[in-house]
C-alpha cells in the first residue's frame, strides 16, 4: 500500500471519528442535564454512549502515538504505548458490543418480568458491561505479548489468537438476537390476551425498533468482517474503517436525537427559556400601564394570571 492510501484512510477515518465523538458527546450531556430523562434505560444508553467516546478517544492518542515520526509511521519501531492504546481500543469495542447486550437484556426483561428491581439490574449491567470485555482482553494481551508481540498488535497473523477477541462479540450478537425473538414473541402473546395498553406497546416498540437496528447494524458489520481473510483488498479495508468510525454517530441517532422523549424535553425546556426573555419585558410593561392608567389594574387582576406558565 502506498503512503498516499495511509494519509488518505488515516483522514478518513480520522474525519468519521470525529463526527462521532462529537454527536456523542452532545448526546451524553443531553441525557445527563434533563432530570426527566434520568432513568435506568437512558443510564444504560449512558454507558454505551461512554464506550464509543472513549473509542474514539483511544483512537486519536494510538494515532498520535504510532505517527508521531516517519520511523513510526514506516514501521521501523513500536513503542509499547502504541499497544497500550491498540488493547484499550478492542477493549472499547468489546464494550459496545457487551452494552448492547445490555440493552437487550434489560428490555427483554421490561417486557418478561412484571416487577424487578430496575436499580439493582443496573449495577448488574455495570460490572458485567464494563468487566466481561476487560477480562476477555486480559486473555487477548497475554495471548499477544507471549505467541505475538510483533508491531502495534493490530495485525492477524495468528488467527486462534484473533478469535479470542471475535468468539465473545459473536456470542453478544447471537444471544442478543436470541432476545429480540422473545421480545417478539411475548409482545405478540400479551396483545392477543390484551394484556398491554397501546401507550407501553408503543414505547417497547419504538425502544425494540432502535436496539434492534443497531444490533443487526453492528452485527453484520462484524459478521461479515470477522470472517473475511485478514489480507483484503484496500476497498473492504476502506469501507470497514469508514463504517467503524461512523458507528458512534449512528448511535447518538437512534438513542438520544430521534428519540422522542428527549425531543419533547428539549423543546420544553427551549419554549420555558423564551418564555423567560419575554416576561420581563412584559413585566415592565405591565407596571408602566398601572402606573399611568389606574383604571387598567383590575383588568390586569381579572385576567388569567397563569397564562403564560400554562405553557410550560
Amino acid at each position: 500500500m502506498s503512503h498516499g492510501y495511509f494519509l488518505y484512510v488515516k483522514v478518513m477515518y480520522s474525519v468519521g471519528y470525529a463526527i462521532s465523538i462529537t454527536s456523542i458527546t452532545v448526546a451524553t450531556v443531553t441525557l445527563c442535564l434533563f432530570r426527566r430523562l434520568h432513568c435506568t434505560r437512558n443510564y444504560i444508553h449512558i454507558q454505551l454512549f461512554l464506550s464509543f467516546i472513549l473509542r474514539a478517544a483511544l483512537i486519536f492518542i494510538r494515532d498520535a502515538v504510532l505517527f508521531s515520526s516517519d520511523e513510526h509511521f514506516h514501521c521501523d519501531s513500536y513503542p509499547a504505548s502504541c499497544k497500550i492504546a491498540t488493547m484499550f481500543t478492542n477493549y472499547c469495542i468489546m464494550a459496545n458490543y457487551s452494552w448492547l447486550l445490555a440493552e437487550g437484556h434489560y428490555l427483554y426483561s421490561l417486557v418478561s418480568v412484571s416487577l424487578f428491581s430496575q436499580k439493582r439490574h443496573l449495577w448488574w449491567y455495570i460490572v458485567l458491561g464494563w468487566g466481561s470485555p476487560m477480562a476477555v482482553i486480559t486473555a487477548w494481551s497475554s495471548a499477544k505479548y507471549i505467541h505475538e508481540n510483533e508491531g502495534c498488535w493490530e495485525t492477524r497473523g495468528h488467527e486462534g489468537i484473533w478469535w479470542i477477541l471475535r468468539a465473545p462479540v459473536l456470542l453478544f450478537i447471537v444471544v442478543n438476537l436470541l432476545f429480540f425473538l422473545s421480545i417478539i414473541k411475548i409482545v405478540v402473546a400479551k396483545l392477543r390476551t390484551q394484556d398491554m395498553n397501546g401507550n407501553e406497546f408503543n414505547q417497547y416498540k419504538r425502544l425494540a425498533k432502535s436496539t434492534f437496528l443497531l444490533v443487526s447494524l453492528f452485527g453484520l458489520h462484524y459478521i461479515l468482517f470477522a470472517f473475511l481473510p485478514h489480507q483484503v483488498n484496500d476497498i473492504w479495508n476502506f469501507i470497514e474503517l469508514a463504517f467503524s468510525s461512523t458507528q458512534g454517530f449512528v448511535v447518538a441517532v437512534l438513542y438520544c436525537f430521534l428519540n422522542g422523549e428527549v425531543q419533547c424535553e428539549v423543546l420544553r425546556r427551549w419554549r420555558r427559556w423564551r418564555q423567560k426573555q419575554h416576561l420581563p419585558g412584559e413585566a415592565r410593561q405591565h407596571r408602566s400601564i398601572s402606573i399611568g392608567a389606574p383604571t387598567q389594574v383590575s383588568f390586569l387582576t381579572r385576567g388569567p394570571p397563569t397564562r403564560h406558565s400554562s405553557l410550560v
